[in-house]
């Protein structure tokens, strides 16, 4: 099971990097936070302090097309707020 799906790069996501040293991934529905704890420690080599998790509900979406009203919802997903050590970073950007 993949654990960390991908991380999320908004704004909001970096206002929380920049004055908390917090980071925010998509992760498993089914994982823990024990689960994400580790790895993310291994993924990154940094020290996890703590796991936030919350589930994001799916927005209804609704398009007119040529074949009429399309109306659909996007996916939930869960999300892990993850805070690390002070004076430690993860780089998204760097080439592995």
């Amino acid at each position: 099971m993949e654990i960390i799906k991908k991380p999320i790069l908004t704004e909001k996501a970096s206002l929380l990097t920049e004055k908390l040293n917090r980071y925010a991934f998509k992760v498993d529905p089914k994982a823990n936070k024990i689960q994400i704890k580790q790895a993310v420690e291994q993924m990154f080599g940094v020290t996890v302090l703590a796991v936030n998790t919350i589930v994001v509900a799916g927005k209804a979406k609704n398009r007119y097309t040529k074949a009429g009203f399309v109306s659909g919802r996007t996916p939930k997903y869960k999300k892990a707020i993850i805070t690390i050590k002070d004076g430690e970073t993860i780089d998204f950007y760097s080439t592995i």
